[in-house]
């Protein structure tokens, strides 16, 4: 299989793109800035609407995994950000290892998570109720880690407050949808692809208004190509290193291939769907746009990757059990 980039990968770029070339000002960004908070609004409304309750008590048993991956993803990212923060200071300039440092704090993927999962073979209800409780709990614990990771930066503000901004514009719209689920479901499922369509189209436009603000603001000037490159080589590392960690402590636990699977493709990535509202939320507007560059980085390149081995998953899970790796010579 060959890496490469899907079809939202490309509209984020050329979103970039457009956003440098053709910023928007004015009266335009002042609507702009409106819309793209009722966007979010709606963005969490479906994704509250989307989450199953049958899925969810289906995975819920999984505890041993939900607490791997809970751990993963608010402790181990972080403690590793802030551990790396000497070396990433000496190769970033500091708007992008605090935008790293926000990167290690933020809640898993969802739908790519759970698609993975699905192509690796793994265990479908309980990667549904991990990514989503880590999206839930991300609501409360990325803006207090935030708070403790940036809070020498002087743009993580209160942390408390943070999180009932986030609770009011995020996690309140979740909720509603999720509620009303019985009488939204018919009508998403219905519309089936179109719903896709509309996520990403409303991170589109995020991304648009917050690469506008920092454009204007003079983010290229500000970020050399040099910069660009090194961001690329970090992350890779990031993701390369909690690959490897979620790998070894499946291991440890014992897991089998099925929640094995499910911990990496739900431990070892971050969530740009959740990351740019929650940016949006967290920090001022100037800041916003080389504050999510490094997510917006990771996030193909946890796709790409994942992709490849979460095929590999899948075809060994194919295999007669006799003939799979570590199984050849026993009994």
């Amino acid at each position: 299989m060959r890496f490469k980039p899907d079809n939202f990968t490309l509209a984020l770029l050329g979103t970039v793109t457009l956003a440098s070339l053709l910023p928007a000002t004015g009266t335009v960004a002042q609507v702009l800035e409106s819309v793209t908070a009722w966007v979010i609004v709606l963005l969490f409304f479906l994704h509250g609407s989307k989450l199953s309750r049958q899925a969810i008590w289906a995975g819920i048993g999984h505890w041993r995994l939900h607490l791997a991956v809970t751990a993963t993803t608010f402790m181990v990212f972080p403690l590793v950000g802030w551990a790396l923060q000497p070396v990433l200071s000496w190769l970033l300039p500091t708007s992008l290892v605090q935008g790293m440092l926000f990167l290690c704090a933020l809640p898993a993927t969802v739908q790519s998570a759970i698609a993975l999962t699905s192509v690796a073979r793994g265990n479908i209800p309980a990667a549904v109720c991990s990514a989503s409780g880590s999206t839930l709990m991300g609501i409360v614990f990325t803006p207090l880690l935030v708070g403790i990771l940036l809070a020498h930066s002087g743009h993580a503000g209160d942390p408390l407050e943070a999180v009932g901004r986030i609770a009011l514009q995020l996690l309140l719209p979740f909720a509603v949808g999720h509620l009303l689920r019985p009488w939204t479901g018919a009508v998403l499922q219905r519309l089936g692809s179109k719903i896709r369509i509309i996520d990403q189209g409303s991170i589109l436009l995020v991304v648009y208004a917050a690469f506008s603000k920092a454009v204007v603001g003079g983010l290229w000037q500000q970020m050399p190509l040099q910069s660009m490159a090194t961001l690329f080589v970090v992350c890779a590392a990031l993701l390369a290193l909690m690959m490897g960690w979620c790998l070894w402590i499946s291991h440890r636990m014992g897991l089998d291939a099925a929640d094995e699977a499910t911990l990496l493709f739900c431990g070892a990535q971050k969530s740009l769907v959740s990351g740019i509202p929650m940016a949006k939320v967290l920090f001022s507007a100037s800041v916003v746009g080389p504050m999510v560059l490094p997510v917006m980085l990771f996030h193909p390149m946890q796709i790409m990757v994942s992709a490849v081995i979460a095929g590999r998953y899948g075809r060994r899970a194919q295999l007669p059990e006799a003939a799979q790796p570590g199984t050849a010579g026993h009994g």
